[in-house]
């Protein structure tokens, strides 16, 4: 059954389901408990009303739907805990603090710094290259340079993938680049899949 809310003046709809995921937590005893509901009035729509932030329920719903924790850049990781211990949601505000915990323990070993490789492939090669990429790796950008030869009786294109990773092997704040023979190896191995 369907279950309309109204946070702070935006309408969120979802099911029974998703919001009994936390038993414990208000969104299941406000709409969920067989016995008397949480006290909580209504709008003219049926909607139930929430005296809370908006911005801040997208990640909760959605945690609550999937059991991922994805926040916008644009939203603050402190903002989210607030919600998530609001709406009594144990797991989840778990999470976030592991999230905050991790964010501060990287800030405070400075900067992150990424190392970038350039990857030539041929059009049929692209989804399996992008697809086998492990070891951190993460897909940054594609440029196409155009064909550069002709198979048979069609123009094969051929790309440049960029492909980006973390580089976070430092030892008493020195980061060390991995060597050139693991460079090779690594790039070798991307271009033969």
């Amino acid at each position: 059954k369907w279950v309309r809310l109204n946070v702070g003046g935006t309408y969120f709809v979802s099911t029974r389901q998703t919001l009994c995921r936390e038993p414990k937590s208000f969104l299941c005893r406000l709409c969920c408990q067989d016995g008397p509901e949480l006290g909580s009035d209504k709008d003219e729509t049926g909607a139930y009303l929430i005296d809370r932030d908006p911005t801040y329920f997208g990640p909760i719903l959605n945690y609550l739907r999937h059991g991922k924790l994805i926040i916008n850049k644009e939203l603050a990781e402190e903002g989210v805990l607030e919600e998530a211990e609001f709406y009594n949601i144990a797991s989840l505000v778990r999470l976030v603090k592991e999230r905050i915990r991790d964010n501060e323990n990287r800030t405070s070993q400075g900067p992150v710094k990424h190392v970038y490789r350039v990857l030539q492939c041929q059009e049929e090669e692209l989804t399996q290259m992008v697809s086998t990429m492990s070891d951190g790796w993460k897909f940054e950008q594609l440029i196409s340079i155009g064909s550069s030869y002709n198979y048979g009786n069609e123009d094969q294109a051929e790309f440049l993938c960029v492909v980006s990773r973390e580089l976070n092997n430092s030892t008493n704040g020195i980061v060390k680049e991995p060597s050139e023979k693991a460079k090779v190896r690594h790039l070798l191995r991307c271009i033969s899949m």
